[in-house]
C-alpha cells in the first residue's frame, strides 16, 4: 500500500508538468573530488548510488555474498512546489544475500521521498537511509543495517586503503561524448565484520568487500542497452574494476578499467584493451531472462576466468527500479587457482536500461 501511493502520488505530479527548467550539471573532467565531502550525496546531478559487495564468512566456514545498494535520483519533478510532500529527491535500496544453501538469490528492496526523517541522502558525508535500512560512513569505516524480510544485516566495512578514483581522476567516460560521464572511486579491500541473520538464524561473520560511488546526469549513450561491471579484490591485496558498455546487439561500446597493486601503482586500462567473453550461460526460471554467469576478462594482457557462486543470482526489481539485472558473487581464477573474489553485474540483458 505504502508503494502504491508513492507511485501514484509521483505520477499525479509528473502528469501536472510542474518540471524545473535547470539543467542537471554535467560531470567535467578535471574536477578534483574531495572528501569526505564526496562522500556525500551531491542531489543536484539526475542519479547516484553507493553499492557494497562482498564476500562473507561465518564461524563454520559457510562463504555466502552480500550486497547493500542505495540509489538517488533527481526527477525534476515539482521542485518549485512548496509542499514538503513533493518529490525532489527519491531513494531506492536493494538488498541481498547469496546462499548456496538456499540455491538462489535472496533479496528485498524499499523506495521514499526523501523528507520527513524517514528517509534522508546527506551531502556532508555518506549518510543515506530508508526507514531502517541505512549506510553510514563513521571515520573510516561504513556502517550498514538492513532488516529485509527474511534475513538481516548489521556490519561495519573497515577501510584497509586509500580511495581509489576511478577512470581519470575519478572522471569515469562510459561513451564517445564526455557527457556520457561520470565521477566514481571505489573503496576496495573492506575489511568486513558484523552479524548476518536468515530466517532468524543469526551469526558473526567476517570478510572482504568492495564500495563503488558514482553519481552522474548522463552516463548512458542513447545507443548503450547496459553493462557488464566487475569489482575483483585480489588475494595479494591488489584491486581490479573493470565494464563494458554494450550496444543493443550485444557489442562493445565502451570500457573501462583500473587495476591497483598491493604497493599502490596505479594501471588504467583504455577501451581496446578490456574484454569480456561469455563461457557459460544461465536462464531465469522466474524471468525468462539469460546471463552470460560464467566470464572470461581480459584487462590488458592478463586474463580472469570468472565463476559464480550460485549461478541464480538474479535480482528482480521491477516494483522498485523497474529493472531485472544478475549481481553476484564470483571467483576469480588465473592459471588454475583462485587468485581472488569479488561481484559480477550484468544489466540490460531483460530489456534495454534506462537510468
Amino acid at each position: 500500500m505504502r508503494r502504491r501511493r508513492f507511485l501514484a502520488s509521483s505520477v499525479l505530479l509528473l502528469a501536472t508538468g510542474v518540471v524545473a527548467a535547470d539543467e542537471y550539471p554535467h560531470v567535467i573532467p578535471g574536477h578534483p573530488l574531495q572528501f569526505p565531502k564526496d562522500a556525500g550525496a551531491h542531489p543536484a546531478f539526475r542519479s547516484e548510488w553507493w553499492y557494497v559487495t562482498g564476500w562473507v564468512q561465518d564461524a563454520r566456514g559457510n562463504s555466502f555474498g552480500i550486497q547493500i545498494t542505495f540509489f538517488r535520483n533527481r526527477p525534476r519533478v515539482a521542485e518549485t512546489n512548496p509542499s514538503a510532500f513533493a518529490p525532489r529527491q527519491l531513494l531506492f535500496a536493494h538488498a541481498a544475500i547469496a546462499d548456496p544453501r538456499y540455491g538462489k538469490l535472496r533479496h528485498d528492496q524499499r523506495a521514499a521521498r526523501t523528507g520527513f526523517g524517514l528517509a534522508e541522502a546527506r551531502e556532508e558525508t555518506t549518510d543515506v537511509w530508508i526507514g531502517d535500512w541505512s549506510l553510514k560512513l563513521v571515520d573510516d569505516h561504513y556502517i550498514a543495517s538492513v532488516t529485509a524480510r527474511d534475513f538481516e544485516f548489521d556490519l561495519r566495512f573497515s577501510s584497509t586503503e586509500d580511495v581509489l578514483p576511478q577512470g581519470q581522476q575519478g572522471f569515469s567516460r562510459k561513451g564517445e561524448t564526455l557527457a556520457n560521464a561520470s565521477y566514481y572511486y571505489s573503496q576496495p579491500q573492506l575489511a568486513v565484520s558484523g552479524s548476518v541473520a536468515i530466517d532468524g538464524n543469526g551469526a558473526r561473520v567476517t570478510g572482504i568487500a568492495w564500495l563503488d560511488h558514482e553519481w552522474s546526469s548522463e552516463a548512458m549513450a542513447n545507443e548503450a542497452s547496459g553493462w557488464d561491471w566487475l569489482g575483483i579484490n585480489l588475494n595479494d591485496g591488489s584491486a581490479l574494476m573493470a565494464f563494458r558498455m554494450r550496444d543493443r546487439s550485444g557489442s562493445t561500446l565502451w570500457a573501462g578499467g583500473t587495476f591497483r597493486e598491493s604497493s599502490g601503482t596505479l594501471r588504467s586500462f583504455e577501451l581496446n584493451e578490456i574484454r569480456f567473453t561469455a563461457r557459460r550461460r544461465w536462464r531465469s526460471p522466474r524471468t525468462g531472462v539469460e546471463y552470460p554467469v560464467a566470464m572470461l576478462v581480459n584487462v590488458g594482457n592478463v586474463e580472469y576466468a570468472l565463476e559464480p557462486l550460485m549461478d541464480d543470482q538474479e535480482l528482480d526489481s521491477r516494483a522498485n527500479t523497474g529493472t531485472i539485472y544478475w549481481e553476484g558473487a564470483v571467483r576469480a581464477i588465473r592459471a588454475g587457482q583462485e587468485v581472488g573474489r569479488g561481484y559480477l553485474e550484468l544489466t540490460g540483458y531483460w530489456k534495454p536500461l534506462k537510468l
